[in-house]
């Protein structure tokens, strides 16, 4: 699915069935040293319409001459399997912990986004021996400080049956719904948007049985309040967050960052960007890890 130049297509069965991913194989990035060699990298994609790893495709392979890079597809979304379920928390904490116990022989440096990204926070909570450090960009519970999402107005819509397909059909897996999701939710700038991330995410949200693990981000099933969990967080870890995040501002994140400075040792923030740096400026985002990799580690 839109997979980068000398990257090929793996997978791994975790408890909710297989979990592709995506790693660098072959021209131009091997060498005669071997994958195995490298210090590993993780990169991971958030929640929303027809996410995958496709959200980090235009970063990862920046990386993939001197790591060992690995980009998967959620358990729900992309080429992963979509099991006909309601998805909830420790579904994604189970098959995130199997996914990393199955590819990983030791600590890695991960890097992810959004709801991921703090469901990322709590495994490394639970399991820190998995992990060197960690690269996240927008790290929200989406219920943080006590808000909660599932009580919104669009929440309570998706949460009635029939409406929901209804909705999903019609304002999510189409090229009108894809692109409007990615104005009005992920990027700052709409110019910034172009066809080929409007087919990605169209052919991911077409999958069959996309739409369970979709609705059920989008009823706030699987959002928590990230605040009573991060001052256990014990990993290295750097934050960056685009100024223009819809929902999810900055504020929120620099309230998250204070409540644990010991673990989150920098926190950027980018202007004029939304919730997706890493597709609306991937070389800026390729910048700032380069950056924070040596810091961290």
């Amino acid at each position: 699915m839109f997979q980068p130049i000398g990257f090929e297509q793996r997978s791994v069965i975790t408890s909710l069935g297989k979990m592709v991913y995506y790693t660098a194989a072959g021209s131009p990035w091997q060498n005669d040293v071997t994958a195995d060699d490298r210090e590993t990298l993780v990169f991971l994609h958030a929640f929303g319409g027809g996410s995958s790893a496709y959200e980090w495709s235009k970063v990862y392979p920046a990386f993939a001459a001197e790591y060992r890079v690995i980009a998967p597809d959620l358990i729900g979304w992309g080429r992963s399997e979509h099991p006909a379920r309601s998805y909830k928390i420790d579904d994604y904490l189970t098959t995130i912990r199997e996914f990393f116990q199955q590819t990983c022989s030791g600590p890695v440096t991960t890097i992810a986004s959004s709801l991921t990204a703090a469901f990322i926070i709590r495994v490394a909570i639970a399991h820190p021996d998995l992990f060197k450090s960690l690269i996240l960009t927008t790290p929200a519970g989406l219920s943080d400080f006590g808000e909660d999402y599932s009580r919104s107005f669009f929440a309570q819509l998706v949460s009635v049956p029939i409406i929901d397909r209804v909705l999903y059909s019609t304002g999510v897996a189409t090229s009108g719904g894809i692109r409007g999701f990615l104005e009005q939710r992920q990027f700052a700038q709409p110019n910034r948007i172009y066809e080929e991330i409007v087919d990605a995410y169209l052919q991911s949200a077409q999958q069959p049985n996309a739409e369970y693990a979709a609705l059920s981000f989008v009823r706030g099933d699987l959002c928590f309040d990230l605040s009573l969990y991060i001052q256990q967080l014990t990993t290295p870890t750097a934050i960056i967050w685009g100024q223009k995040s819809e929902f999810t501002g900055p504020s929120i994140g620099r309230r998250l960052a204070e409540i644990n400075p010991q673990a989150i040792r920098f926190f950027q923030q980018l202007e004029d960007v939304g919730l997706t740096p890493h597709l609306e400026l991937p070389g800026v985002t390729i910048g700032l890890i380069r950056r924070f990799l040596p810091l961290l580690n």
